[in-house]
């Protein structure tokens, strides 16, 4: 079974640590968590870990947030990949600071790396896990804050929870995606 971990930001030591690139961290976490270095291809900076059986294609996407899809596609199609064993991680200010949400399908919510996948796959029935960022900024200023580095108090919050992060895709690869919903979508 190969699954591809999609971890969704922007390259750039600007962007390091950013709210955006939330989903580059927990890629990093979850490469470092399986004791596999990442190196630059197509599209894509990539890592392979082998779990229980199961191979991981772990990329962060090196197109820019805004044409994340591109890299999703090519990887898929390259590793002949099912979009079942998709799973893209990405930011979410819809949700509180700190929330795991996992999620079988859904919109773009006005998030532009969601809204190039959906564009390049031709659908939005993958599986996605967002994280919390919060919405803390004043009208007009969304990209300054999604863009911003995180606060200390939003570090404290944010470190367990890149940790559980990386527990929720190991769970969504063996146990699937319903059962890792009930496990860890409660808070």
């Amino acid at each position: 079974m190969k699954y591809l971990i999609a971890g969704l930001g922007n390259n750039g030591i600007e962007y390091v640590n950013t709210r955006h690139n939330i989903g580059f961290i927990i890629a990093d976490a979850l490469a470092t968590d399986g004791k596999v270095p990442f190196s630059s291809k197509r599209y894509a900076d990539v890592a392979k870990m082998k779990f229980k059986a199961r191979t991981f294609v772990i990329i962060k996407p090196s197109t820019f947030m805004n044409l994340s899809g591109k890299a999703i596609k090519y990887w898929l199609t390259i590793e002949k990949i099912p979009i079942e064993n998709l799973l893209i991680v990405t930011d979410d200010i819809a949700l509180p600071t700190g929330t795991l949400r996992l999620r079988p399908k859904g919109g773009d919510g006005g998030h532009n790396g969601l809204m190039s996948i959906i564009e390049n796959l031709g659908t939005e029935i993958f599986p996605r896990l967002r994280i919390g960022i919060g919405d803390e900024f004043a009208r007009g200023y969304q990209v300054d804050y999604v863009l911003g580095n995180w606060t200390k108090t939003e570090e404290k919050i944010m470190i367990p929870k890149v940790k559980t992060a990386v527990e929720i895709i190991k769970s969504f690869t063996t146990i699937g995606i319903g059962r890792t919903m009930t496990m860890y979508n409660k808070s």
